[in-house]
């Protein structure tokens, strides 16, 4: 998910996909470590995104309102 995506989301959908991510970030650690991960790109992508989805969560709590990503 891009950057600018996420900025627009609000705080119910930014949880509710930071419950997603961690429930997929869950599963992709565990078929990892189980030798059944078939691109364990997915696991460092999916780490990242959680991250920007929480940073940008956090933004919002301290009321900081992030410019427009120009691309």
């Amino acid at each position: 998910m891009k950057n600018h995506v996420i900025v627009e989301l609000t705080e119910v959908e930014l949880k509710k996909r930071e419950t997603d991510l961690r429930d997929e970030l869950f599963r992709l650690r565990f078929q990892h470590h189980t030798g059944q991960l078939a691109s364990p790109i997915k696991l460092r992508s999916t780490r990242r995104e959680l991250a920007r989805v929480l940073t940008r969560i956090r933004e919002l709590e301290l009321g900081i309102n992030q410019a427009p990503v120009q691309e």
